[in-house]
């Protein structure tokens, strides 16, 4: 979506991504109610948890081939497996995060 202005233009992602974006601001915001101290640690453990990471490349006759993984959700998991800070919101924020590397892996794949 583009609005324009006098001299200039405000682009915004199309509308089922801005709508999706409220819908996990909505969603996260809520959950860091629940805690009772450090609220915005809900969002470090989701985008920690959106990293995607390529771990093997190899080349073919097609092109470059690259394997990718969410090491961003493994490294957040294994944090809280061995930490005694557990709270269900931190694994809810981290299971989003989660769900946006799989929409990228999509992408990385399809694109």
């Amino acid at each position: 979506m583009e609005f324009k202005f006098w001299n200039g233009a405000i682009m915004l992602p199309p509308l089922h991504i801005t709508i999706i974006a409220i819908i996990i601001l909505f969603f996260l915001i809520k959950w860091s109610k629940q805690l009772e101290t450090r609220r915005f640690t809900i969002f470090f453990y989701f985008l920690i948890s959106t990293y995607i990471a390529s771990i093997f490349s190899a080349t073919t006759k097609d092109g470059v081939f690259h394997l990718w993984i969410p090491i961003g959700f493994i490294i957040v998991f294994l944090y809280m497996f061995g930490s005694k800070r557990y709270h269900p919101s931190k694994m809810k924020a981290s299971i989003l995060g989660l769900c946006i590397a799989l929409y990228q892996l999509i992408l990385q794949y399809v694109g």
